[in-house]
């Protein structure tokens, strides 16, 4: 992980890790989609930790816009989060197995 340099720690700069559960970093169009919006919200890219996670940076300065974004500037989750995509999942599951008793259940009759 990169450190912060000595003039982002004691300028108005504040940190946010921006997150995506199904890894969609790894797609360079779906990246740059989600930093051209987050550049709405003055936030630009640190690091890029892995296709999961990156790190951006903004001056402390940029929070006067964040009322007219008409999105949140402080998320921190691009796409489902981790509890909706691990709850999409389970339902998956579970909505294959109901299909897969119904065939069985079926062909016992």
């Amino acid at each position: 992980m990169t450190s912060y340099p000595p003039q982002d720690l004691s300028g108005d700069w504040e940190f946010k890790i921006l997150r995506s559960a199904t890894g969609s970093f790894g797609r360079p169009m779906k990246l740059k989609k989600a930093l051209d919006l987050e550049a709405k919200a003055g936030w630009t890219l640190v690091e890029k930790f892995d296709n999961q996670r990156i790190r951006l940076k903004r001056p402390v300065s940029a929070r006067s816009g964040d009322g007219a974004l008409g999105f949140d500037p402080y998320r921190t989750y691009v796409g489902l989060s981790e509890v909706r995509f691990a709850l999409a999942l389970v339902a998956i599951i579970f909505g294959t197995l109901l299909v897969i008793f119904a065939v069985l259940f079926n062909l016992a009759n």
